[in-house]
């Protein structure tokens, strides 16, 4: 049996996917988590076979839990499971040490067949992406700008590039507004831009947003 972990704070999504794993009742055993943390926790007292984590979750962020976990145990396959069609954060997760990208869109369709290729060794990154981020792998020699920005600071910058004020960003991300703004300032300094048109401008360009 394969043991499986499923962390994702949207229930829906959750329950949803968890089903699809439970279909094959003679192959997975799956457990949920509904945040960061407790993924964390569970992974780190639990023999898993494979942890599929949400990148957006609030408080303790996928990526963030994505290094801890990879600290604590890196032989542990972690597919990352995200709305984010963008190469760029599938580049983030796959540099941070995940074996797999998988966007929410196609996840019902592919996530058995990218658990199962994770755990014979591969990698495996949703068809929509595969051939973009084989290119951006094996190409990608000058690294742009936000490569500087912490994974925090990245997803902040696109939150902003996609309309959200700092307050909306604060409460989608269970953070506190003056923890978003020093995160915006940041970003800001590091990138040497003096506003948000700046930001956003530069994500389109960039072909962050969504």
């Amino acid at each position: 049996m394969i043991k499986v972990l499923m962390a994702d704070d949207h229930a829906i999504v959750r329950k949803g996917l968890v089903q699809v794993l439970t279909d094959f009742a003679d192959t997975f055993v799956v457990d949920e988590a509904e945040d960061g943390e407790e993924a964390l926790q569970k992974a780190l007292n639990n023999d898993y076979d494979m942890v599929v984590l949400d990148i957006s979750m609030p408080g303790k962020g996928g990526l963030e839990t994505l290094k801890e976990l990879k600290e604590c145990k890196p032989k542990l396959p972690v597919l990352i499971l995200s709305m984010h069609g963008e190469e760029q954060y599938a580049l983030r997760a796959l540099r941070a040490g995940a074996s797999g990208y998988l966007t929410k869109g196609s996840a019902a369709d592919e996530l058995v067949s990218a658990i199962r290729k994770v755990l014979r060794g591969g990698k495996y990154i949703s068809n929509s992406l595969a051939e973009n981020i084989n290119f951006d792998l094996v190409g990608l020699v000058n690294e742009p700008l936000h490569k500087i920005l912490s994974d925090r600071e990245f997803q902040v910058m696109c939150m902003i590039a996609s309309g959200k004020s700092v307050s909306m960003i604060a409460v989608e991300l269970s953070l506190s507004v003056k923890t978003v703004s020093t995160l915006r300032t940041r970003l800001l300094r590091k990138m040497k831009m003096k506003n948000n048109a700046e930001v956003t401008h530069y994500a389109i360009m960039s072909k962050l947003t969504m």
